[in-house]
Formats: C-alpha cells, sequence, structure tokens
C-alpha cells in the first residue's frame, strides 16, 4: 500500500514535484551546514550550491518549504530561512534574511530568522505575527565573518 503523502506527491505536476524535491535538498543542506559551518559560509555555499537559475515565485517557494520543513529533520527558522534565501536569489528575486530576538519572561534570549522578498515574509512568519521581536541590522550575504 503506497503512503497517502507519497500518492499525493506523485500526482503533483512535474514542475511542482521538483520544486518541493529542489526545497527539500536544499533545506536538508542547509540543515547540515548550520550545524557543521559558521553561519556566513553557510549562507554562501547554499548560494553558490544553487546553480542554474529557475523561475520560481516567492509564494511557490513559501508552499514547498511548508512542506520540505516536514520532512528534514531539525528544520528551524534558520536553516528555513537559510535555504529559501538561497532559492529565492537563485531565482532572481530579492531576498533579506532577517533575525530578531525577544526577551523571555524569564528574563532570556529568544532568536527568530525569517525571509523577506519585495516586503512580503516568505518563510517564518508566525501566527501571532514578528512585532515581539528586536531586528538585529541586517547581515549582509557575501559578509566575510
Amino acid at each position: 500500500m503506497i503512503p497517502d503523502v507519497l500518492r499525493k506527491f506523485v500526482r503533483l505536476p512535474a514542475h511542482d514535484r521538483a520544486l518541493l524535491v529542489r526545497t527539500t535538498v536544499t533545506l536538508g543542506a542547509a540543515r547540515l551546514a548550520t550545524w557543521l559551518l559558521p553561519f556566513a559560509l553557510s549562507r554562501r555555499l547554499l548560494a553558490r550550491a544553487q546553480g542554474t537559475p529557475s523561475n520560481i515565485t516567492g509564494d511557490r517557494i513559501r508552499w514547498a518549504m511548508s512542506h520540505a520543513q516536514r520532512v528534514v529533520p531539525r528544520a528551524t527558522c534558520l536553516p528555513q530561512a537559510i535555504a529559501a534565501e538561497a532559492l529565492l536569489t537563485s531565482s532572481g528575486l530579492p531576498a533579506q534574511l532577517q533575525i530578531g530576538v525577544t526577551k523571555t519572561a524569564s528574563g532570556g534570549l529568544l532568536a527568530h530568522a525569517w525571509v523577506e522578498s519585495d516586503g512580503r515574509i516568505i518563510v517564518g512568519d508566525l501566527p501571532g505575527g514578528l512585532g515581539v521581536y528586536t531586528r538585529l541590522p541586517t547581515i549582509p550575504r557575501e559578509w566575510p565573518g
């Protein structure tokens, strides 16, 4: 018996299947890179690994990431943001990786990462919004650190 998720995948148009596979592989690589490598190096390597520019939109990347993050273990906000940034820029779309912090009730810090493109949040939006987070200065993609 074929699992329902596999049946749904097979029924998708070929371009959606390709986007899901590409997004899942990119997210998996981002997860591995953030675990093993410095932040700046992870971003650079993933951006370069995208290869041939594709013709996808921010909405399609958001859709694909919502599915890919379910199958990549520990694909938290930072790997998702790094992967989305790489996918967007490879498609010639603007992408700004944002990181924000907020204080918890116990006095600790909580950080969150998201990606914006043309003023819209592509990945990392939260149900209550991002208003509780104080944005850190944007780190350029080619930052040497």
